[in-house]
């Protein structure tokens, strides 16, 4: 079973829908025996940092969230929210990956958010293989993951940026696999298939 994290964010339902073509048990669901028993938990979103931290705080999900030793999946927030500080609303994160989520400053007139289909570059497994590369992928963001030795896959928008990261049993990413075609559910497709 698939334990999908409620937290009061957006985009939570087409992550179902993306494990419900994929065959995927899945629930929605913030208690937290629910998420410690489920054999994969996925952390997605769409929503503020600081305002996210609060409500995991309040609701104790963030103590949660780092005792867990089963694969989990961050998309988008929920990728950043596994960082240890976010500079949106100057928000301490949850400090799984020692990485910083910083605000796209624009160089040439670029806007920001960075929305849209960009391609992964210097792609890593396990989520990904060689016919990622290049693999164009879902984006929406204003805020990216700096680049580091948790980096698997990048994306460039203004400045190269992490567009995956790993971190022991914790995987993110910060495009929508769910919202990325048939390139997307692959992503989704390995990391339901982890041991």
């Amino acid at each position: 079973m698939i334990a999908v994290i409620d937290y009061n964010a957006g985009n939570i339902r087409s992550v179902l829908y993306a494990l419900e073509r994929l065959g995927a048990e899945a629930v929605l669901t913030a208690e937290a025996d629910r998420i410690r028993a489920a054999d994969k938990v996925i952390f997605p979103g769409v929503g503020q940092a600081s305002s996210t931290m609060a409500w995991l705080r309040a609701h104790g999900l963030d103590v949660l969230i780092r005792s867990l030793t089963q694969p989990v999946l961050g998309i988008c927030l929920g990728m950043q929210l596994l960082c240890r500080h976010s500079e949106e609303g100057d928000t301490p994160c949850l400090d799984i990956i020692p990485a910083q989520v910083k605000r796209f400053v624009p160089r040439q007139g670029e806007k920001v958010p960075h929305m849209g289909w960009n391609t992964l570059q210097r792609v890593q497994g396990p989520l990904f293989d060689a016919e990622d590369e290049g693999a164009w992928m879902y984006f929406v963001h204003s805020f990216y993951v700096e680049k580091g030795p948790w980096t698997v896959a990048e994306t460039e928008y203004i400045l190269p940026f992490s567009a995956a990261v790993r971190h022991e049993n914790f995987f993110a990413t910060q495009f929508h696999p769910e919202k990325s075609g048939k390139a997307g559910m692959r992503v989704l497709r390995r990391f339901l298939e982890m041991d």
